[in-house]
């Protein structure tokens, strides 16, 4: 065989198996992006029904609440068992408002979030949400700083549900540090992401703990509901970005939320 044919014949195997190549990712490409279509239906689905069951449920919770306020107005004042009575349908009414309260979060993490995206510059929002933060940190004698970036960091982002997600972090940390402690904000790009830090001097959080925390319902706090975590996760992942914690017992916590950058 010639030099020229066989050239040709090498030319024509290599395109072959380059367009074999090409067609093998296309393929994978197309059922992946199938696999999560149809999840994504079934999480929306999901969330219509369990939607609908919680508002089911807030209606006759309503009712229990009203009749409760009536029952404790009709009540005589001159009833031995009065105080007693006071008493009890008091604590049914907190814990129907308790109730309430969950279903309300329930409904804000399990519905559709819609973004309203816009350029923000996140120096400038991180300043916002310290300004309104600073006096509760102050109350819990936690000292509050921020590091702004040198230049304008922006992103394409819900100033709104960012600012929510970033204040759910702040909350725990504060809440975290019974003793006091320090609160660092730091925001700065990273490659084509911005990244966001919530670093505190806390307590930390145990190993088994850390893979949990993002986990609807999970918490470790008396009387809280697991929602403020789980809710953060799924903004971040809503912008396209993803949120992580690194974490040492004894000495605190840092929560990083990575954003695309505009």
């Amino acid at each position: 065989m010639s030099p020229f044919a066989w050239g040709m014949l090498t030319g024509v195997a290599l395109s072959l198996a380059l367009a074999a190549m090409v067609g093998v990712y296309a393929y994978n490409r197309f059922v992946l992006l199938e696999r999560r279509t149809r999840h994504a239906e079934r999480l929306a689905e999901l969330g219509t029904l369990t939607g609908g069951l919680a508002h089911e449920i807030k209606n006759p919770l309503s009712t229990v609440q009203l009749n409760l306020q009536l029952l404790q107005e009709d009540l005589d004042p001159e009833n031995p068992a009065y105080s007693r009575i006071i008493s009890r349908l008091g604590t049914v009414h907190r814990e129907a408002g308790r109730l309430r309260e969950i279903l309300d979060d329930f409904l804000r993490y399990a519905g559709r979030i819609e973004l309203d995206r816009k350029p923000v510059d996140l120096n400038r929002m991180l300043d916002e949400l310290v300004d309104f933060f600073t006096p509760q940190a102050q109350a819990q004698r936690v000292q509050l700083r921020l590091k702004r970036h040198p230049t304008p960091v922006t992103a394409d982002v819900d100033e709104r549900l960012l600012k929510q997600a970033v204040l759910n972090l702040m909350i725990n940390a504060v809440q975290a540090m019974s003793d006091g402690g320090e609160l660092i904000l730091t925001v700065a790009p990273r490659g084509r992401q911005v990244v966001i830090d919530v670093i505190d001097t806390g307590p930390g959080i145990p190993p088994d703990a850390a893979d949990k925390i993002f986990q609807a319902y999970y918490t470790t706090k008396k009387g809280g509901t697991g929602i403020g975590l789980a809710m953060t996760k799924r903004i971040a992942e809503e912008h396209g970005g993803s949120i992580d914690v690194r974490s040492e017992v004894g000495k605190g916590s840092d929560f990083t939320i990575a954003l695309p950058l505009r």
